[in-house]
């Protein structure tokens, strides 16, 4: 099974629009709990100087993709026995640390831009996992993600006014797991559907 990409159906009207992505799947590396409060201090201190509206993502979501799988109409079990069986294989990897210094609107768009985590050398092993994990997926015939044009990073929440890149205390944690995850589209909801150890 592959990503739906399906074309429009017909109907008794004519065409009728393709029914819309309701999952996503995707591997990530979660925060521990002394890094989430980090997290949500930085955040309102970036409330109080920028003036900013939106909500954060929340301890249950503040996480970071390492390889998106993609988006489906339906639960693809299929892709997700075969991302799993795919993830065993990174099992042998060493846990890493990763360390975010930089915070910083993501994207110059009108509206609803991402504020985000950001780093370079804090996370170089983040980056090598990333590779490998999207080259075990490669494997299994499940290579659907853009890895050319990954930048790790961890969203902190969506807002309309952008915040230049600027340096701040290092927030970091040591990855000992990494897991699949499934978001229910449009629903801000994140489900864990398995967790693996790495080789501490």
């Amino acid at each position: 099974m592959t990503p739906g990409r399906g074309a429009r159906q017909p109907s008794l009207e004519g065409t009728a629009p393709a029914p819309r992505y309701t999952d996503r799947l995707f591997f990530a590396l979660l925060p521990d709990a002394p890094a989430i409060v980090r997290i949500e201090r930085l955040i309102a201190d970036l409330r109080r100087d920028h003036g900013l509206k939106g909500k954060a993502l929340g301890a249950s979501r503040f996480h970071v993709t390492v390889h998106l799988v993609g988006n489906f109409r339906g639960f693809p079990q299929e892709v997700a026995d075969a991302a799993c069986a795919a993830a065993q294989a990174l099992t042998v990897i060493p846990s890493f640390k990763l360390g975010f210094d930089r915070v910083g609107s993501f994207a110059r768009r009108p509206r609803n831009m991402p504020l985000v985590l950001l780093g370079a050398e804090g996370l170089m092993a983040a980056k090598a996992f990333q590779q490998a994990l999207g080259k075990a997926m490669a494997r299994a015939g499940e290579s659907h993600g853009d890895a050319a044009h990954y930048t790790p990073h961890l969203t902190l929440l969506y807002d309309d006014t952008h915040v230049a890149p600027r340096a701040i205390e290092p927030i970091g944690w040591t990855a000992n797991e990494f897991v699949l995850v499934r978001s229910l589209i449009g629903q801000s909801r994140h489900e864990v559907l398995a967790r693996w150890l790495l080789h501490g």
